[in-house]
């Protein structure tokens, strides 16, 4: 099968290399240095899953590759829009775009551009960046990756996009019955740790350790547990306590993308997580006031880092 991937990052780069060690056609679609090696050095994937180099068609131009059956979109959430005007090119009458980025808004600002009929839902479980042009780095994580169609749909294209994925090494496939609840799901985990480690500046061991910041971390997930419930999002009841127990596993000296970002003065998906909740809530008549403190904490760095 035919695959682009619009954003060849830690988490596109990774998808892309088991893809095509499967034997299926990629193409990569990069911008600036990345761009470069991948176009000059091929793409090299290190990981805690095994390591793996490919050699793959690179370009930042949807044009020099033409329609796809499927498109990966795994752009950073605040590059979403501006990708999504570029997709056409990538499409013919039945391709998926598939959706993975954090939050639970991107499936339906790109459904706004290419219609609904092309958009399918995803969520990504994995730790993985660029560790320098060329490189993708994959450290932890079960490299699990959930996906489905917005409406439920037991689709053909998404039984071909399980059979594809499920036949890749390194990859952990899920087909959800339920892409929302999904997407939820991890938002409510996504938000309490990129939260909490991104304005505290400090790693998940020392949020742990003290009982403020803890209990804060669990508030956090309550709050978007409960918007979700408000917008009909069916969260199974004991969804906090199951991140919880996960996050106390977790290797203490973890941190977050968002205080990554931070903190190595990058543009920052504030507005995707704690931004997203606060409009999310207001339109349901919720308060979460401890995602409301992020957001206002964070808002001034992710106004210098975009500039």
């Amino acid at each position: 099968m035919k695959f682009a991937i619009f954003g060849a990052g830690g988490v596109g780069g990774y998808l892309g290399a088991r893809l095509a060690d499967a034997g299926h056609e990629v193409h990569l679609i990069a911008r600036g240095p990345h761009l470069d090696a991948l176009q000059s050095e091929g793409l090299r994937v290190e990981s805690v899953a095994g390591d793996t180099a490919v050699e793959l068609p690179a370009t930042d131009d949807p044009e020099d590759i033409g329609s796809c059956e499927y498109v990966l979109l795994c752009t950073k959430a605040y590059d979403v829009k501006g990708a999504a005007a570029d997709l056409e090119p990538l499409l013919g009458e039945n391709t998926a775009v598939v959706s993975f980025q954090n939050g639970v808004d991107s499936e339906r600002w790109v459904a706004e551009v290419v219609g609904d009929e092309h958009v399918v839902g995803g969520v990504a479980y994995i730790f993985s960046t660029i560790k320098e042009p060329g490189v993708v780095e994959h450290t932890g994580g079960p490299a699990r990756f959930v996906y489905g169609e917005l409406d439920g749909e037991k689709s053909d294209r998404i039984a071909a996009l399980h059979d594809a994925f499920s036949a890749s090494d390194g990859i952990d496939a899920v087909h959800a019955e339920d892409i929302n609840t999904e997407l939820w799901r991890k938002f409510a985990f996504i938000c309490a740790q990129a939260g909490m480690t991104a304005t505290t500046r400090l790693p998940i061991g020392d949020v742990r350790e003290s009982d403020a910041s803890w209990e804060m971390f669990r508030d956090i997930m309550v709050e978007v547990v409960t918007v979700a419930r408000a917008e009909g999002v069916d969260l199974p009841e004991g969804l906090v306590t199951e991140w919880l127990e996960f996050a106390r596993d977790l290797d203490p000296a973890m941190y977050s993308s968002l205080h990554y970002d931070l903190t190595h003065d990058k543009p920052m998906e504030l507005e995707a997580l704690h931004g997203s909740v606060a409009r999310h809530a207001d339109a349901v008549g919720i308060d979460v006031p401890m995602n409301e403190a992020v957001y206002a904490i964070l808002s001034p760095w992710a106004d210098r880092n975009s500039r």
